[in-house]
């Protein structure tokens, strides 16, 4: 691991500063997202969902376009196939509200517990900061949303989307600030 020390250089001090503004502008947004989606935790699933169902109807396009430029016919064949599949999943996310809320319940627990791993790792990377804990903390946390959904499903699925993704930014928004905080310590010294 490589222990990153300010040697009091202007390119140092320069360096700790635009990552430490950057975290704490990230922690901010983070931070007023999560509050709309623990607020709203319903509207925020939905949006979600709808989300994720208009990014597959653009992936549809996608492989439409590549059918229609495609140089041989099983090509071809198998772009329209793909855009088709995309279409309907697209479409049924993004059109049909309450459809599909169970399933993506599970893929965002799924979610939580692999994001919690990494912001667990990351703080592990971070140790040589002062406020690394924060980030096994948010790690922690992130970790046990993913095991609440799977608990509580199926009827988890109306409002643990909205609820958990904004508990989610919550946690990471504070944590960000906290790095950020820190760092700036660390800049100064």
């Amino acid at each position: 691991m490589t222990l990153i020390v300010n040697d009091g250089t202007p390119e140092m001090r320069g360096l700790l500063d635009k990552s430490r503004k950057r975290l704490r502008n990230v922690g901010i947004i983070m931070l007023v997202l999560g509050v709309l989606a623990v607020a709203f935790p319903f509207v925020t699933t939905v949006a979600f969902k709808t989300v994720i169902g208009w990014l597959f109807l653009i992936g549809a396009f996608g492989h439409f376009y590549g059918a229609w430029n495609a140089d041989t016919p099983t090509r071809r064949s198998l772009d329209i196939i793909q855009g088709a599949v995309f279409a309907l999943i697209g479409g049924w996310l993004a059109f049909m509200p309450e459809g599909g809320l169970v399933t993506l319940t599970v893929l965002l627990a799924i979610a939580f517990l692999l994001h919690g791993l990494f912001e667990t790792m990351m703080g592990l990377w971070l140790k040589q900061f002062p406020g690394w804990k924060w980030m096994l903390v948010s790690g922690g946390i992130s970790v046990l949303a993913g095991i609440l959904i799977f608990a509580e499903l199926p009827s988890s699925a109306t409002w643990a989307i909205g609820l958990l993704l904004g508990v989610n930014l919550l946690s990471s928004g504070l944590s960000y600030l906290m790095v950020s905080m820190a760092m700036g310590k660390v800049s100064q010294g």
